[in-house]
């Protein structure tokens, strides 16, 4: 199995889960000192591949080898107002969030095909169904994100070949609103990294399809996105997510490149 963004909080989270399943794990970031102490903390079990997503993704699907499952949980923040990216953020934001994924799916699929097993998961958000104030750049790539997976799903039906996207909302201890120290609104409910670890370990087992890893409020305003955008987001604005999209660009703003 190949995890992509595994020094992360949630991406460590994903690794201990897979860990705990007895999966051979290859565990990649940019980092190397990171990955080494991930896979220390793991007992030196996975396996480690530095790699950059912005122009590795090729190379790092050779070093890999034959893959059974992709977890495609790299990914940067990149919450702003368009005009405050410059173009290489922007581009570096489109590689790493979008092309990457899809590219390491291109290399590592046809092993899969041809074996007749494996899995794909992509770890989304559910800015990837529900658009923001601020969330244009972000929202764009994780959109992307949900829109390739359905695509793919269809193509691999009866295949053998499995895909599942998981779409984390709020996460405590890790994730990007944690990194940026953003105070959410009083009230507003959170998930924990364990519980995206286990959606991506549901996926899997069970070749769902879609999983919301979040409280029914914030699913709820997920689905009635899916009809009307307008709504959810004069709910949003009443629920003061103007503010805490202008935080979250402002704390993400070192994490660009």
């Amino acid at each position: 199995m190949l995890l992509t963004g595994a020094t992360g909080g949630i991406g460590q989270a994903i690794a201990r889960a897979l860990d705990s399943q007895g999966a051979r794990v290859l565990l990649t970031a940019r980092r190397a000192d990171e990955l080494e102490r991930v896979a220390a903390e793991l007992g030196g079990r996975p396996e480690t591949l530095p790699a950059d997503l912005t122009y590795d993704a090729s190379s790092l699907a050779d070093r890999a080898g034959a893959v059974d499952v992709l977890v495609a949980n790299a990914a940067l923040p990149a919450s702003g107002q368009i005009d405050d990216f410059t173009p290489e953020q922007i581009d570096r934001a489109l590689d790493v969030n979008l092309r990457a994924p899809i590219q390491l799916t291109r290399e590592l699929l046809p092993g899969m095909v041809e074996r007749g097993q494996g899995h794909i998961v992509f770890v989304s958000s559910l800015s990837g169904k529900v658009a923001s104030v601020g969330s244009a750049l972000y929202s764009a790539t994780k959109f992307g994100l949900r829109g390739f997976a359905l695509g793919l799903r269809e193509d691999l039906r009866d295949s053998g070949v499995g895909v599942s996207t998981v779409f984390p909302g709020f996460i405590k201890d890790a994730g990007m609103f944690h990194e940026a120290k953003v105070d959410l609104p009083p009230g507003v409910s959170m998930r924990s990294p364990e519980q995206v670890a286990a959606a991506v370990i549901q996926g899997i087992k069970k070749n769902r399809s879609e999983i919301d890893v979040a409280p029914i409020t914030l699913r709820s305003g997920a689905w009635l996105a899916g009809i009307s955008q307008s709504t959810v987001q004069r709910i949003q604005k009443i629920a003061g997510g103007d503010k805490v999209s202008a935080a979250l660009g402002e704390g993400q703003r070192d994490k660009r490149t």
